[in-house]
């Protein structure tokens, strides 16, 4: 009996180990004399690390935009680390500014310059526009953000994009690689933590056991890229607070926003799988209301967007509003006239020459 287990366990090896070389064969020679760690491989992928990411690591916020920067996909950021917002030729654009904070929305991913909402809203409010919104970013980090630069800039209005995973976000330490500062309520009074925010750890410093072991198998790598389940195995976030504690704190960041006395637009934006995913869709729109509520709470003004994409969605299809995770040209195009609409209905903005 023994001996014929230990046949089917050596059996069972034996044809794991014949697809892991026959899986790496299809990656050339060059597959079965390199084994790199693949989770390390995919976490070294220069997000806020070297020379040329297109984030620097940052004390205050965690991380910002590289200062001066061109990536070779054609995102450029100003001398402070803003993402440049091209103003429409020969447009005289009013000041003061206003000034958007957000995630990965604002900040334009997956389109050029002028083509993220934040550019084209300048000709629409004939005023200029800076752009503070990050990739990565949780609304704690949007709301700090929002405290260092609104003194210097003295924005007439500010405009806080977010999406309902940027609440999770507020319960992290770590996002993507990258440290970040959070926030505990002591005493009913916020409390920031992980701050001045370290330097981000090596690719290959936060790997578990499993990933050490078998982190360097093609096999196990191209399974679970075939069940969806890379991205959760090869991610390097770490937990600070409970899940769901970010909805606890959501409040209290808003009444912080609120003291600098500068009118605020909280936007709630839709990631494409909100039309996939029936079920991810009614979670995260009980966060969105939530999130919605504190704001008003705290007495900001809110424009929730999804009617109005959705209504897009179904007269033009997901993938014109949409590239892969973000919103293509004509999705930011209709958040531009949104926010702008809304802007001039409440009267934020002096008149623009």
């Amino acid at each position: 009996m023994g001996g014929r287990i230990a046949l089917l366990i050596g059996s069972i090896l034996f044809g794991l180990a014949a697809l892991e070389l026959g899986l790496r064969l299809t990656r050339g020679w060059d597959g079965l004399t390199r084994w790199p760690n693949l989770v390390e491989q995919a976490r070294d992928l220069g997000w806020v690390r070297g020379t040329v990411s297109r984030a620097v690591h940052d004390p205050r916020v965690g991380f910002i935009g590289r200062p001066n920067h061109v990536t070779s996909d054609g995102m450029s950021y100003d001398a402070r680390g803003l993402r440049r917002t091209p103003a429409p030729e020969g447009m005289v654009l009013a000041e003061p500014p206003v000034l958007v904070v957000g995630d990965s929305y604002a900040h334009g991913d997956e389109v050029a310059d002028r083509e993220t909402w934040a550019a084209q809203l300048q000709p629409l409010i004939r005023r200029r526009v800076l752009n503070a919104g990050m990739s990565a970013y949780g609304i704690d980090q949007m709301v700090l953000r929002a405290e260092i630069l609104a003194p210097e800039v003295k924005p007439a209005a500010i405009v806080l994009s977010f999406i309902a995973d940027d609440v999770r976000r507020i319960e992290m330490k770590r996002v993507w690689g990258a440290e970040k500062p959070y926030f505990e309520l002591a005493g009913g009074a916020l409390v920031e933590r992980n701050v001045p925010v370290p330097l981000p750890p090596a690719p290959g410093a936060t790997l578990d056991l499993w990933q050490v072991l078998l982190g360097r198998s093609v096999l196990v790598d191209t399974v679970l890229q075939a069940l969806d389940l890379r991205y959760a195995w090869t991610i390097d976030d770490q937990r600070a607070l409970p899940s769901r504690t970010g909805e606890t704190l959501v409040c209290p960041l808003f009444r912080r926003l609120a003291s600098l006395g500068v009118p605020v637009l909280v936007v709630a934006e839709y990631d494409p799988y909100h039309w996939l995913d029936d079920g991810y869709r009614t979670v995260t729109r009980r966060t969105d209301d939530l999130v919605l509520a504190c704001a008003k709470a705290a007495g900001l003004a809110t424009l929730d967007m999804f009617d109005t994409i959705d209504a897009a969605v179904r007269a033009r299809g997901l993938r014109t509003i949409y590239r892969q995770s973000h919103p293509a040209p004509a999705g930011t195009e209709i958040t531009a006239r949104r926010i702008a609409a809304e802007l001039e209905k409440r009267h934020f903005l002096p008149n623009a020459p």
